[in-house]
């Protein structure tokens, strides 16, 4: 099993949307036996980084050392595999902050239970009353058609629904935050457009994007008012995880950009904007592409 890493160019903006930089990559490891788990860090506060910690479930404070940690906004954590018969609780504090007293995490998600041979990415990101949450997203590592690619697009900003247009028809409607909408396209090129539910003013595009074969892009909206600071609105950001290696003929599971585990030094991996994000029409990205390896069940 493998992970293929193609890097790409740069870096833009177009009205108030905000691109992420991707980093480096490292080796990823799994079997049927555990789950693949990627970490985002998608609160779109300046300079608010992070430590990250993955314990047994119902492991009490202080939790020792950080699985992932410090981590910058608008960046996702190398792969990991995580054992599948264990579950875990997960907490995000601001970096340097102790751990003795749980109640202190800016998010955290208990108890969680992982299913085997399946890919999951955790995003800590903002609800619509401002205040930092963490959702988990399985991720759709399922054979693509030959000639079509897969277009995922998540919700986790502090706005209200947004309908998502492809050549002009809805592709999806009434998106709210934490939730998704997917769909199967043909490779080539469409316009596509966000905007809030209800509106046709776009709040991001149009502007061309690439489906690529074989592909599972996920786009995740960020950004929005935080409660602790209502005053001050962050940008709307995308933040791009892409999945590749789904074609139809060989099999894998789990990929993503990111993880989060009990690896001493994991890899930071950073948040591209893929083909899909010529979105920002004069912008230049950088490209971070996973290879999935099915793995039959």
């Amino acid at each position: 099993m493998h992970k293929k890493i193609l890097a790409g160019l740069a870096v833009g903006f177009i009205a108030a949307v905000g691109i992420a930089v991707p980093a480096q990559a490292a080796p990823f490891v799994s079997s049927t036996a555990n789950a693949d788990v990627s970490v985002i860090h998608g609160i779109p506060a300046p300079g608010l980084n992070v430590d990250v910690y993955v314990v047994a479930a119902g492991t009490p404070g202080p939790l020792g050392a950080p699985a992932i940690g410090p981590f910058a906004p608008n960046t996702v954590a190398e792969n990991i595999s995580l054992d599948a018969s264990a579950n875990y609780d997960l907490y995000i504090f601001a970096s340097g902050t102790s751990t003795a007293t749980l109640g202190n995490a800016l998010a955290s998600r208990t108890n969680v239970d992982l299913e085997a041979n399946t890919s999951y990415t955790v995003i800590a990101h903002l609800n619509t009353s401002g205040a930092p949450v963490l959702t988990a997203f399985v991720n759709d590592v399922s054979n693509i058609p030959a000639g079509e690619g897969r277009l995922t697009v998540r919700h986790t900003a502090n706005v209200g629904a947004v309908d998502i247009l492809a050549n002009g028809s809805a592709a999806f409607t009434n998106v709210t935050n934490p939730n998704e909408g997917k769909i199967q396209l043909p490779v080539g090129t469409i316009q596509a457009q966000v905007s809030l539910t209800g509106t046709t003013n776009p709040d991001i595009g149009p502007a061309a994007v690439n489906i690529k074969e074989g592909v599972n892009t996920i786009v995740y909206a960020v950004g929005g008012e935080l409660d602790a600071n209502p005053a001050v609105a962050t940008p709307l950001g995308l933040l791009v995880q892409e999945i590749t290696g789904l074609h139809s003929s060989p099999g894998g599971v789990n990929s993503g950009q990111a993880g989060l585990a009990a690896d001493a030094n994991p890899a930071l991996l950073g948040l591209g904007a893929a083909g899909m994000l010529a979105l920002l029409s004069a912008a230049a990205f950088t490209v971070f592409r996973v290879r999935a390896v099915r793995t039959d069940r």
